[in-house]
């Protein structure tokens, strides 16, 4: 037996939660039957199940790709104002869906694929695997050494954000313009809360002014020689 929300993740349809959303929403049917219950577990050798009156059936071959991901660009399957998405610069069969999200001003690596296991285990911190970011940032209060030194250990440390303990595994500060104030932000973490990094620079009085994700995973964005906008079809095995 199989909880329903992970057989609709395992076929493409969309993410666990999503389908969590889907189920209480009445869209998603057993033999015939609505199901509005989380936790309803099928036999998907035996069961029929069917979302928004379209039969589901189970993936046979994954697909796996990485994207550059220009800015502008937001990391949804679609968006309801017709801005690009991700998905736009993917092909459109099999259909996949992003791996977490990077947020519209934020550029570089991101995953697609219809595993949703793999999709599972990449955006839950237990699994932790880690994501590299490096940053452009200002901040005029920061002159000295020792201002850095009170970045990292609060990095490091941990701040309560929107309720949330953000923090990250390892970060470095390098001055790049010290007349203007811009600092260079090498960043590794394994969590993932909505706009974390820009979030944790605005406390710390930063300002980010580029955020570029290079690193997810085994993944490196300087190994894959993909322009802005560009993909590549991956095997599972070069991620994980």
């Amino acid at each position: 037996m199989e909880r329903l929300n992970k057989f609709l993740a395992n076929a493409g349809v969309c993410s666990r939660r999503k389908a969590d959303e889907h189920i209480l929403a009445g869209d998603v049917s057993v033999n015939g039957v609505k199901i509005v219950e989380l936790g309803f577990k099928i036999d998907p050798t035996k069961d029929k199940v069917e979302f928004q009156d379209k039969a589901v059936k189970l993936i046979s071959d994954f697909v796996y790709y990485v994207l550059n991901k220009p800015k502008g660009v937001v990391s949804t399957a679609s968006d309801e104002n017709g801005q690009k998405t991700v998905i736009d610069f993917v092909p459109k069969v099999p259909r996949v869906y992003p791996v977490g999200r990077l947020d519209k001003d934020t550029v570089g690596l991101i995953i697609l694929t219809n595993d949703g296991e793999l999709t599972k285990e990449l955006t839950h911190p237990s699994f932790e695997h880690q994501k590299s970011y490096t940053a452009v940032a200002k901040g005029s209060k920061f002159k000295v050494e020792s201002d850095f030194e009170t970045v990292i250990k609060k990095f490091k440390r941990g701040m309560l954000i929107d309720g949330k303990l953000m923090k990250v595994d390892s970060i470095s500060v390098e001055t790049s313009n010290p007349k203007h104030s811009t600092f260079n932000l090498d960043l590794v973490l394994h969590t993932g809360h909505n706009r974390q990094i820009r979030k944790m620079c605005a406390k710390m009085g930063l300002e980010v002014t580029r955020l570029t994700r290079v690193g997810f995973a085994k993944l490196r964005l300087d190994q894959l020689n993909l322009k802005p906008g560009e993909y590549k079809k991956i095997n599972k095995s070069e991620i994980v």
